[in-house]
């Protein structure tokens, strides 16, 4: 063959025959990973090549191997691999500086370079339209005679009209909807590289692209949403007030409701900028704007959960409820602001100040935690912003108390060291420890999921307000005055002192439609007996024959109905009377027979028992729906009453105003859409 061909094979050392090598063939890299330059040119383009270190990790070519096993030298290994590499005509038109970057001889343009030539020869066919040739001086040497080979074209990979490359984009943009980032990340080095190795020569588009392809998916689930909104019942709104940085306020807009399977369902609806001192109408007239843009009349809204002091409900029909945590963290704010509880959780925040910033007395503590077998046990300081973090910074130091001391002995006096604790300030925290866990109990209760409704709110307020009163008994006066405070505050924020507004409460009727607390144990039997007639009246004006009056909402409680001619009697209501189940009309029936009907255990999902005996009780059922939608928070209770901040609240913090919207809607909405089209799917 090496006759027929006119060329000898060229020897190695040993006396082998070399395998000839094709042109523009790329050499493995070294086992020893290549040192990388301190900082990337700014315009390396998007076209990512395969990472070095981790090509290194990848099978080496028979031929790698022989050279390392004789132990080639400078001139062997090393020498041979940039040789080869120069065999490639696209080296005619690079320049290489260092071991990861060339730079283009024809415009000067820095580009990456990880032991492959894709990216060069991409940049010369896109950029100089080059397909690989020589410069013209040289070009008669290369094509001289016919043996010469005509060179291999580049390796590219999925473009973007192919199916391969279009689900990579689809799925870009699913990690940004997911992980709530900016579309910018496609340009951030690290994701380039992680790309480039996955899928090397892979071009990706320009943020405007995703943006574009953003918009597209964001017009579509906003077009599902709106035809899922319309089999609803009945929404309630919830508004979530967030800040992403100073001067850049926020109003996350969301609809809680049950659909038809009984399953409870929250999306986003809208996300807005806001002003501080925007007015209350101004805010009802956006909300019905928000509903218009979905097609919901405001009618099908019965109450507004708020995040806020001033909800946007009572000007437009809406009942209002505060959000369950917003409300429990102004009561408890308001009995720490007891002046001796105030000064002893200052002298607190100063211990756990002086350990976490003088490396010294933290070091003390350290070994002494681990003479006890408490090395686990850190301090933590308290967020101003919540109760339960206060709690946790206390049970630290009093479970820590007897080593902090003994620091604090050993240690100096000095300027930066803190007063410490008396006595009695101990005793204080002590006491108060266990009042906030009484709450913590209720936060507890409340951030379970068969607990999410406002159902559980009510009966939960009354609960921990007699319970820490009768902690109360036997604490201090400090901590007595503090939890006086509290349920004053409890008392008065959700209206349990003003008999109209408690019975008009969209709490207290769902309470009372929960099978679990239909007793309505923390109202006075007065109360309860006038709650069953208006829930009558409620259920003859929404159910029966008779039509609400004009210029009411037909489900607002408290409303009377107009009653009807009765029918002359009959033959036999002479005879014997008049029937007393005639009498009664049906949807009152059904509510005797749900009085009488056994209590549900408190572990029980009331949605699952009114799936079940939706058949009997069809009128209240109906009313059900839309009452124990009423979530007892404005947002999901896990995040409601978490002790700090979330990842979603430093997220969404960090999109940039234009995508955030839509960005956000996704999210939010992700889980429902799908649910909505797998039940589609499989209708069972």
């Amino acid at each position: 063959m090496a006759e027929a061909s006119g060329r000898r094979r060229p020897k190695a050392e040993d006396g082998a025959e070399a395998r000839p090598k094709e042109e523009g063939a790329d050499e493995p890299l070294p086992l020893a990973p290549q040192p990388y330059p301190q900082s990337a040119p700014e315009d390396t383009p998007l076209t990512f090549g395969t990472f070095g270190a981790a090509a290194a990790l990848c099978p080496a070519s028979s031929s790698s191997r022989r050279r390392r096993e004789k132990g080639a030298g400078p001139e062997g290994a090393g020498g041979a691999l940039g040789a080869d590499r120069r065999k490639s005509k696209v080296w005619h038109y690079y320049t290489k500086l260092g071991d990861a970057f060339v730079e283009c001889t024809v415009c000067k343009k820095q580009l990456s370079f990880h032991n492959s030539t894709t990216t060069m020869r991409e940049h010369l066919a896109r950029k100089h339209s080059i397909r690989d040739a020589p410069p013209k001086d040289e070009r008669g040497a290369e094509h001289k005679g016919h043996e010469a080979k005509r060179p291999r074209p580049a390796e590219s990979g999925p473009r973007h009209g192919d199916a391969r490359g279009e689900a990579i984009l689809e799925l870009v943009l699913e990690m940004i909807v997911r992980d709530l980032q900016p579309l910018s990340v496609v340009r951030d080095k690290g994701f380039g590289l992680l790309l480039g190795y996955l899928e090397p020569g892979f071009a990706l588009p320009a943020p405007a692209r995703l943006a574009g392809m953003l918009r597209h998916r964001y017009g579509a689930a906003r077009r599902q949403l709106e035809r899922y909104l319309q089999t609803a019942p009945g929404l309630v709104l919830c508004l979530e007030p967030w800040a992403a940085r100073p001067g850049h306020r926020y109003l996350g807009v969301s609809a809680s409701f049950i659909d038809a399977e009984w399953r409870r369902a929250r999306c986003l609806l809208d996300t807005r900028q806001t002003c501080q001192d925007e007015a209350e109408g101004d805010l009802g007239e956006q909300l019905r704007a928000v509903l218009a843009e979905f097609g919901v009349c405001s009618q099908a809204v019965l109450c507004v959960v708020h995040g806020g002091e001033q909800p946007a409900a009572a000007a437009h029909g809406w009942a209002g409820l505060g959000c369950a945590a917003r409300v429990l963290q102004r009561c408890v704010e308001a009995g720490l602001e007891v002046q001796p509880v105030r000064e002893a959780l200052s002298g607190a925040r100063g211990i756990v100040r002086y350990f976490q910033q003088d490396a010294k007395a933290g070091g003390c503590l350290s070994g002494k935690l681990e003479a006890l077998n408490k090395s686990q046990c850190k301090l933590v300081l308290d967020a101003g912003s919540c109760w339960g973090s206060t709690m946790e910074m206390c049970e630290r130091l009093l479970e820590l108390r007897w080593a902090l001391m003994a620091v604090l002995e050993e240690q100096p006096r000095g300027a930066a060291a803190p007063p410490g604790l008396a006595d009695h300030q101990w005793k204080l925290l002590q006491e108060l420890v266990a009042v906030l866990r009484t709450l913590g109990i209720a936060a507890a209760f409340l951030r379970e999921e068969h607990n999410a409704s406002a159902s559980a709110l009510m009966p939960c307020v009354h609960g921990v307000a007699a319970a820490i009163g009768q902690q109360a008994e036997a604490a201090g006066a400090a901590v007595g005055a503090a939890v006086g405070r509290i349920r004053a505050e409890l008392r008065r924020r959700w209206g349990l002192e003003d008999k109209e507004k408690l019975l008009e409460s969209p709490a207290v009727i769902a309470s009372f439609l929960d099978p679990r607390f239909k007793e309505l144990r923390f109202l006075s039997p007065a109360l309860r007996s006038e709650l069953h007639g208006r829930l009558k009246a409620l259920l003859s004006q929404t159910f029966g024959h008779c039509p609400p009056s004009p210029g009411t909402h037909p489900w607002a409680p408290g409303l009377g109905s107009k009653t009807e001619g009765a029918p002359s009697p009959s033959a036999y209501d002479i005879l014997l009377g008049k029937d007393p189940t005639e009498s009664t009309p049906e949807i009152h029936r059904q509510l005797e027979n749900y009085l009488v009907e056994p209590l549900c255990k408190r572990s029980a999902d009331p949605l699952l028992w009114w799936r079940s005996n939706e058949r009997r009780f069809p009128a209240l059922a109906r009313l059900s729906r839309r009452y124990l939608a009423v979530p007892a928070t404005a947002v999901p209770p896990h995040q409601a009453f978490a002790t700090g901040d979330c990842a979603l609240q430093h997220r969404r913090a960090a999109l940039p105003h234009e995508e955030l919207h839509q960005i956000l809607f996704l999210h939010h909405n992700l889980e429902l859409l799908e649910a909505g089209r797998s039940a589609q799917r499989d209708p069972r």
